[in-house]
């Protein structure tokens, strides 16, 4: 649950959420702690609980607010030539986790609970962005059969999870960075591909 209309303002909201991202997006909710995220964003415990109810109301605004803008900017990226919207999907992926790195840590955490109101919310933003990614797919890969499609969706989603995980590690590389490396990295692979086919 979001907090109660008046309760913070929403430079206060995006700043505790922000916190509450980075612990949750680092240590999986399960081992998030409270202590340190109102420790981390300078207020008192039961400040956060006043303002979220709950760890998993904390938990829900943070998978909401990420999940919203992932879908929001994937969705945006969906225009022009197919092969030219896996480059703008990775674009719009890494432009809009620059200023919230562990969104996607957040989204995709597999330490939610089966069933709860986090894991419930975190599955639909899941869901709209399997949408997108399959339909995305479905206009690269030829038609006809399933199984290409479905192993081809998957592997869109690996590697972009493992660019993900990469760009954690390295937080010193920016959007742009990011973006650029990528690019060089599939032209290279495509270049290669052609190669092998002549």
């Amino acid at each position: 649950m979001s907090p109660p209309p008046g309760a913070c303002s929403a430079d206060r909201e995006r700043q505790l959420l922000d916190v509450a991202a980075a612990e949750f997006g680092a240590r999986g909710y399960a081992h998030a702690s409270m202590d340190r995220i109102a420790e981390e964003a300078g207020v008192t415990k039961p400040l956060l609980y006043n303002y979220f109810g709950s760890k998993d109301g904390l938990a829900v605004a943070c998978v909401d607010h990420a999940g919203a803008r992932l879908v929001e900017a994937v969705a945006a990226a969906q225009t022009g030539p197919a092969l030219g919207r896996v480059t703008q999907t990775l674009t719009a992926i890494f432009r809009i986790l620059e200023g919230s790195r562990f969104d996607w840590a957040v989204l995709y955490d597999a330490t939610l609970r089966p069933g709860t109101e986090p894991w419930e919310r975190a599955r639909k933003h899941r869901r709209a962005l399997a949408r997108l990614r399959a339909d995305g797919v479905r206009e690269v890969v030829p038609a006809g059969d399933r199984l290409d499609a479905d192993l081809a969706t998957h592997l869109w989603f690996s590697g972009v999870s493992a660019a993900v995980a990469w760009w954690l590690d390295h937080p010193r590389e920016s959007a742009d960075a990011m973006e650029r490396r990528l690019s060089r990295i599939a032209a290279a692979l495509v270049e290669a591909l052609a190669e092998e086919a002549l």
